[in-house]
């Protein structure tokens, strides 16, 4: 059974960093390197939104208009999945953030909540003014 995690949430002032890892994904490879991964946010009384997607092998990364600049995904070797690190944190950042997986290597469409398979339980980002 596939079970994501994500991990580096916190409570930071507006300015703040953090990074946010996600981990546990394996495919039928045992690996995850050749998977899209998505990191997502919902704040309360919002609908969950799409933050940033990785491709498979990490050559193509996609970022919503309002992170642009101050959030970056990546990934590497070391097995876990996927990282978010966000720079100059704003409080209208603040929501909870979760990882997701698709099957596909390729990430489009890479906002839409439907094509990923498998999500995590969510790690909260607080950003106080």
């Amino acid at each position: 059974q596939v079970q994501l995690a994500e991990s580096g949430g916190g409570s930071v002032q507006a300015g703040g960093s953090l990074r946010l890892t996600c981990t546990g994904f394996r495919n039928t490879s045992n690996t995850s390197i050749r998977n899209c991964f998505g990191w997502f946010r919902q704040a309360p009384g919002k609908e969950r939104e799409a933050v940033a997607a990785i491709s498979g092998g990490g050559k193509t990364q996609y970022y919503a208009d309002s992170v642009k600049g101050r959030f970056t995904i990546s990934r590497d070797n070391t097995g876990n999945p996927a990282y978010l690190q966000m720079n100059s944190l704003q409080p209208e950042d603040t929501a909870m953030y979760y990882c997701a997986a698709q099957t596909q290597t390729y990430c489009y469409p890479w906002a839409i909540r439907g094509r990923y398979n498998y999500w995590g339980q969510g790690t909260q980002v607080t950003v106080s003014s």
